[in-house]
């Protein structure tokens, strides 16, 4: 069955590279017209002139999401463009891998603020708009270090375990609106977070080992999922998450 998102407008940040490219992409080729919020122009405007390639419609929104009079010039500007979004996918993100006791507060804050604090910013800016319309489709890119960890990860595990909760919370607040809130957590894929990784022979290897299909995620198959989520399909879901990580959390 074909996913149809003609006529819905999409905002996406972390828009400028890896799974909000991906995310960004697929939304297009499936109709919508999507916004681009990133802080890198550059690399923003080589997204939108992809999708334009491609006959798709695409605006660039610069700013930090984890600044709050940012989101409030991001959230005029979409609406200027566009008019009222239906779709949010808060996708921004950063991480830093290094123990606890290595991180200083500022360091730590930065970590959390990027996935969690601007989820928050985004939602605020962006959900009332979609009440009153009967359609609202808000996905939160969470990760499996929400559900599980690893060494050196605490304030990215700690960010994104947080979201979970809060898309529950908001799934729940705006549930009677016809607003679905869910989100996805990914596990490997082959992204800039990742590099070091998959550029290590020894290191890959070894972690493709211990993932039940044998591979890091493509990019596409993130682009599948959020266009359901998106989708008229997805309505009697919500205050879910999606775990997609090759069954790695499985074990």
């Amino acid at each position: 069955m074909k996913i149809d998102l003609s006529g819905r407008t999409a905002v996406i940040t972390g828009a400028s590279r890896g799974l909000g490219e991906s995310m960004a992409k697929a939304l297009s080729e499936a109709g919508a017209a999507v916004g681009l919020v990133a802080r890198d122009v550059k690399r923003l405007e080589s997204v939108r002139d992809a999708i334009a390639e491609r006959g798709g419609t695409a605006a660039v929104f610069v700013g930090d999401v984890t600044r709050e009079q940012d989101v409030a010039a991001v959230a005029h500007a979409v609406t200027e463009r566009f008019g009222h979004p239906q779709i949010l996918i808060n996708n921004a993100g950063a991480n830093l891998r290094k123990p606890l006791v290595d991180f200083s507060l500022e360091e730590f804050r930065g970590v959390v603020d990027s996935s969690l604090i601007s989820t928050f910013l985004m939602c605020r800016a962006f959900v009332p708009g979609m009440k009153g319309t009967g359609y609202g489709r808000v996905i939160n890119m969470a990760s499996t270090m929400g559900h599980v960890s690893l060494p050196g990860r605490s304030p990215y595990s700690s960010a994104k375990a947080a979201l979970l909760g809060l898309t529950r919370s908001l799934a729940l607040e705006v549930a009677a609106e016809g607003i679905t809130v869910n989100s996805i957590s990914p596990g490997p894929f082959g992204t800039d977070m990742n590099t070091a990784i998959r550029d290590n022979p020894e290191a890959n290897a070894q972690f493709l080992a211990s993932l039940p299909v044998g591979r890091w995620g493509k990019l596409e198959e993130i682009g599948a999922l959020a266009c359901y989520l998106c989708s008229e399909l997805s309505g009697f879901m919500t205050g879910s998450d999606l775990v997609i990580d090759g069954g790695w959390t499985a074990r």
